[in-house]
């Protein structure tokens, strides 16, 4: 037992993972560890990193979102995207998937987004329900769900009820479940430091874990909103960090995911430089995937498909320790 916690001890020191996810890990069953394989390994770069393309902001944004690049509005550009710049999968909620995915069945994985939201109304009180089912996204083919949660809403016990009912309906159909771990709500802003801080990033990683979260989404963690947190606060701890790097943040979110696995999400349209570099930052802290849609889908075609085969070369660089 001693050197079981040497090791620990060791890899803190020397800046590694302690804990890793893998395909292999005894909480998945037969049906999740299938399901998985083929998003790590069958699709996408094959080395264990997940390069997923989400097409679940027109339910969250609406229609402006494609308006940098019109065409994409058709869930048919991002679905030739996907097929032939060989992503680990494609995310969409449930009417695209039906009314789409049948003749790409084999061909893009599908991860159906099961709860989601308008942006019309504020994030006070952010919840996201229930759109679609576990049994939904068997029938359609889908080797993952997607369920978003929002850490630290009003709405939190909502959200983890209603967390829990799919997950547990998940284990029962063997389907691996991705958490968009977001934090949201007044609280996270006013007690904080704001939705993308260190503090609530961190804390989002944590609970996904704690939860029962195959994979989580995240963001790139940020400094607090104000420079610094609160100093009589619940995340005053956190002030010792908040000069550290953006790779160094994004590690100890790692650390906190534990045995789920962390993709990374892209945010807002970046140039090709900045993208590039933002990848890199990613895989050097240990992320098990990306997760970039507009960053992909608002350039031309060409050029989307140009830079995801730049990205999947700079993702064989980062295999997992198990590649295949």
């Amino acid at each position: 037992m001693k050197e079981g916690i040497n090791a620990i001890e060791e890899k803190l020191a020397m800046g590694e993972r302690m804990e890793k996810f893998s395909l292999d890990l005894d909480c998945f069953g037969a049906g999740e560890k299938r399901r998985l394989y083929e998003l790590m390994y069958a699709h996408g770069p094959g080395n264990g990193k997940i390069l997923l393309l989400p097409v679940d902001q027109g339910l969250e944004h609406g229609p402006r979102d494609f308006f940098p690049n019109p065409p994409s509005s058709n869930f048919e550009f991002q679905l030739s995207l996907a097929e032939e710049g060989n992503y680990s999968g494609i995310v969409c909620h449930i009417g695209l998937a039906e009314k789409h995915l049948r003749k790409y069945a084999g061909k893009v994985p599908l991860v159906l987004k099961i709860n989601g939201k308008t942006s019309i109304p504020p994030d006070d009180q952010a919840f996201s329900p229930l759109d679609a089912s576990v049994e939904e996204a068997v029938c359609l083919g889908a080797d993952a769900i997607g369920y978003t949660f929002f850490v630290g809403s009003p709405r939190e016990s909502e959200d983890i009820a209603q967390f829990t009912f799919v997950r547990q309906e998940a284990k029962r159909f063997g389907m691996p479940v991705i958490m968009w771990a977001y934090p949201r709500g007044i609280y996270a802003e006013t007690r904080g430091g704001g939705r993308n801080s260190l503090a609530m990033v961190d804390y989002a990683a944590r609970i996904a874990n704690e939860l029962g979260a195959a994979l989580t989404k995240i963001n790139v963690p940020q400094k607090p909103g104000k420079g610094e947190y609160d100093h009589q606060g619940p995340f005053r701890a956190y002030n010792q960090y908040k000069d550290i790097s953006e790779k160094d943040a994004l590690k100890m979110v790692v650390q906190s995911a534990g045995r789920a696995g962390v993709l990374v999400s892209g945010g807002g349209k970046m140039n090709d430089k900045e993208l590039l570099s933002k990848v890199r930052t990613c895989l050097e802290a240990g992320v098990d995937g990306l997760i970039f849609g507009r960053n992909m889908w608002q350039r031309k075609y060409e050029d989307a498909l140009r830079v995801t085969k730049e990205i999947q070369q700079m993702m064989l660089d980062f295999p997992t320790s198990e590649a295949l």
